[in-house]
């Protein structure tokens, strides 16, 4: 067979368009090829402008003589761009696959040559390889839907505005620490009137200092209405639910040691939407799952948990777990801790609460997919 009817037939068999983007603010870098080993045709587009994306999609087919028609397949590493692009490429006809940027392997080398142009073509390189079914190139993101992702956003901002008000918090206090001016303790403190504060030589505050220590508590009083607010309407959310994943949110609410925080965490970041099949899969998003070295036989020790899952999921899980042992003392997963643990030192009762952690993920897990109540665990009264 010659070389121009092997090629004629490979055409034949695979007429698919590869596309790598690197999304930058200003502007979009584009890859394309056909296969591998072929020279990536490069373009550049401004950021964000759909018909000069679907345009190139066009030339790249004409100058790779690929009918209209043809399957387009693209990536792209997910970031500050979120999952618009994700949602567009689909509704055009083009698929699409958001990768884990951490997942891509890259030189251990001190020093390597790093631009966009370098990064696309890298990356139309490992789509080639992944629709090619080669094993371990990347990690593809599973993109929420539009409700879940929408769902998420209460959890998140109650988390900033809290974030914020200690800020607020702690800089009135430390202004007037400068003073040497104690404020006293507790939350009510911070909303008394600065008229009776005095200096250590009985003098009043400056008027300058005064002035900024009011707008601080204003805004602290602003955010605080807003916490209240936003906590009202979590609550109300959860006593009518109107969707399945506020429903998870009142069924793990049924279980002691879990309150509304925790409960709307791990539901909206984590069991709504991610299609979870097994318990590994649980404790590897949750960047809990072990990481052994062994290299050799006197290579071999443990380097800890991975965390390379969602941090939120993963702090609230060990928060969740000493709470649990508090709650749920003749719990199977309380009872395996003590019976491990409980004679242990402080650093390995740290170990051991990340494991239980893990346990209590899977565990939680199940019972939202098979309502099968942890083993000894109790639910609240009704």
């Amino acid at each position: 067979m010659s070389q121009t009817t092997h090629r004629a037939e490979s055409k034949a068999v695979d007429q698919s368009l590869y596309l790598a983007l690197d999304l930058g603010w200003t502007q979009w870098h584009l890859a394309f090829t056909t296969e591998a080993g072929q020279k990536p045709r490069l373009r550049t587009v401004q950021a964000r402008d759909l018909s000069a994306l679907q345009e190139e999609i066009r030339r790249a087919k004409e100058r790779f003589d690929l009918p209209v028609q043809a399957r387009v397949t693209s990536c792209f590493e997910a970031g500050r761009d979120g999952f618009w692009l994700h949602r567009y490429l689909l509704s055009i006809g083009v698929e699409s696959r958001v990768v884990d940027s951490s997942s891509i392997e890259v030189n251990r080398r001190r020093r390597q040559a790093k631009t966009d142009r370098l990064d696309v073509i890298k990356l139309v390189g490992l789509l080639r390889q992944h629709e090619a079914k080669e094993k371990r190139v990347w990690s593809v993101v599973r993109v929420p839907s539009v409700a879940a992702e929408d769902f998420r956003q209460l959890g998140r901002e109650l988390e900033l505005l809290k974030k914020e008000r200690t800020e607020h918090s702690n800089r009135i206090r430390a202004l007037l620490a400068a003073q040497g001016v104690d404020l006293g303790s507790g939350a009510s403190a911070l909303r008394r009137s600065f008229d009776l504060l005095r200096l250590w030589d009985g003098s009043e505050l400056p008027p300058v200092l005064r002035a900024r220590l009011e707008r601080e508590q204003q805004r602290l009083e602003f955010v605080d209405v807003q916490i209240r607010e936003l906590e009202q309407q979590r609550k109300e959310q959860v006593k009518a639910p109107l969707c399945r994943a506020e429903e998870q949110v009142g069924k793990l609410l049924q279980l002691r040691a879990v309150g509304i925080k925790s409960a709307w965490l791990f539901v909206s970041e984590f069991f709504s939407w991610r299609q979870l099949r097994n318990r590994r899969q649980v404790g590897s998003l949750a960047g809990l799952a072990p990481t052994p070295y062994n290299s050799g036989k006197d290579l071999h020790h443990e380097q800890g948990i991975s965390k390379a899952g969602n941090p939120r999921i993963r702090a609230m899980a060990i928060e969740i777990s000493w709470g649990w042992l508090r709650w749920q003392p003749d719990s199977e997963l309380s009872q395996w801790f003590w019976s491990r643990f409980g004679k242990a030192g402080g650093r390995s009762r740290k170990v051991g609460i990340v494991a239980l952690a893990r346990k209590l993920l899977v565990a939680l897990w199940r019972y939202l997919e098979t309502g099968v109540v942890p083993a000894g665990a109790q639910l609240k009264p009704a």
